[in-house]
């Protein structure tokens, strides 16, 4: 059993005034495994207060200093990966495979960071005057559970390649991952006060970062329905906000796709983190003159899909987070199967021999765009095939969405696969891959899909003001 008892304010673990616990699971068994203290609005306010005393020295550090901060946070946690690899996997119901990955990536954010900084133009001179790119101030950061590790990482090196200091609200079902990283923070040697991190729930410690005048932006990952909220209230003291929101990501395989490619990528794609993923694709859009070959496909490549023992490397997908988001996984397979849908693969319930949080891998076919399997972000492994006549309508099925986070495209054709990414409303189009590889490219999305864009240099953008000095 962990107990998780300190937060970590102004460079220290101190106990927090807040007396609220949280109850810590392993997904996998659904066996209580830990408790953590959460912080309250004394807490929240003490390191805020921290945060800003310790940025009227550090906005004020060089770019080398900050550098060095950024090199030594990836080092620490390179350190620590065989640590934070078993807690993910513990706690969050990781396949150790997909979280050896994660763990790295959070780690590269810092050296891409610092790579961007070091190309970018915090000054800039004009004709008749010089722009300053200066630090917002303090940055509030709520990250969510699903992968907890990089949304803190990616949220915090931006924050210090700026010159600003952060308060992180993570997930309070990440706990005992949290308290692993943030002992990494510690190690790195970061100045007292920088780094300040508030266990705790969002209407308690979130309500608090976004109201409070002395924040100067809000960054949030998380649904939109939440997000929306944060907006709204950040807007009463004109924070700046960055949201990275909800997606329900559309797939458009085309005519002249390689089947035996594409649906095992397909697969890969909606499956993606367990499903609890914003970018996962989960609406699969296919020719209806090939819906039977692909079903059968689907059903062939569905036992490639390993789901079980997470330690396995071949494991692909893992348990829902907690006993609430397997019940709302289980009220979206009902919907969709009370709407019409026909469940190809999958279905209510767990998977054989499991227990825990496990849900069954479902595909529905037969699916129309007005159904709520097709329409809500789920987060679980959910997938819905939808099928069209015309190019046409496929991007008519991709954008008829309240979001616009991620699109994916399958064609043997990479020009055509292009001209139709450009008709997707998306913040990313992906063609015939799964994974983005150029870091340099901006992360985040249309429509109520979020506002602001993360990674390189954006990434630092969002946390810093222009000013105009002019003679």
């Amino acid at each position: 059993m962990k107990i998780i008892d300190k937060i970590y304010v102004n460079g220290q673990f101190t106990a927090p005034h807040g007396t609220e616990t949280q109850d810590l699971y392993n997904p996998a068994t659904g066996e209580k495994i830990g408790i953590v203290h959460l912080g309250d609005q004394i807490d929240t306010d003490q390191a805020i207060e921290s945060a800003k005393t310790a940025f009227l020295t550090f906005s004020k550090s060089t770019l080398k200093e900050r550098g060095e901060i950024l090199q030594r946070l990836h080092d620490a946690i390179l350190a620590n990966e065989e640590a934070l690899n078993n807690a993910a996997v513990e706690e969050y119901g990781s396949p150790i495979s997909a979280t050896k990955g994660r763990t790295r990536y959070a780690a590269q954010i810092f050296l891409d960071t610092k790579a961007a900084m070091e190309g970018f133009e915090f000054e800039k001179q004009l004709e008749y005057a010089t722009i300053v790119n200066e630090p917002l101030g303090v940055i509030a950061a709520i990250t969510p559970w699903n992968a907890d590790y990089t949304h803190i990482c990616g949220k915090l090196a931006p924050a210090i390649a700026a010159g600003c200091t952060i308060v992180i609200k993570p997930s309070e079902l990440s706990a005992i991952q949290t308290q692993i990283l943030t002992e990494c923070f510690d190690q790195a040697g970061v100045p007292n006060g920088v780094i300040n991190i508030v266990n705790g729930t969002g209407p308690v410690v979130g309500a608090v970062m976004t109201a409070h005048p002395d924040i100067a932006a809000v960054t949030f990952t998380g649904s939109t329905q939440i997000g929306r909220l944060i907006g709204s209230k950040a807007a009463e003291t004109m924070k700046r906000v960055t949201l990275e929101l909800g997606g329900k990501s559309p797939n458009i395989i085309l005519e002249d796709a390689d089947l035996q490619k594409a649906i095992p990528l397909a697969l890969a794609i909606g499956f993606s983190n367990s499903g609890q993923a914003c970018h996962a694709g989960t609406r699969i859009i296919v020719p209806e003159s090939k819906l039977e070959e692909i079903k059968k496909l689907i059903v062939e490549n569905m036992k490639n899909i390993k789901i079980g023992d997470l330690w396995s490397a071949e494991s692909y997908i893992g348990p829902m987070v907690s006993q609430k988001q397997y019940d709302t996984v289980q009220r979206y397979i009902q919907s969709g199967w009370d709407q019409g849908a026909e469940i190809l693969v999958g279905g209510l319930g767990h998977p054989e021999g499991l227990g825990g949080f496990y849900a069954k891998p479902t595909v529905f076919v037969n699916v129309e765009s007005n159904m709520i399997i097709a329409k809500e972000e789920i987060f679980g492994p959910v997938l819905c095939v939808i099928t069209y006549k015309t190019e046409e309508e496929a991007i008519n099925i991709a954008n008829d969405t309240i979001y616009g986070l991620s699109a994916y495209i399958s064609s043997g054709n990479a020009e055509k696969a292009k001209q139709i990414a450009r008709q997707i409303i998306s913040g990313r189009v992906l063609i015939n891959t799964a994974v983005n590889r150029e870091s340099k490219a901006p992360f985040g999305g249309f429509k109520q899909s979020g506002i602001g864009r993360t990674s390189w240099a954006y990434g630092i953008e969002e946390y810093v003001e222009p000013k105009v000095i002019a003679l």
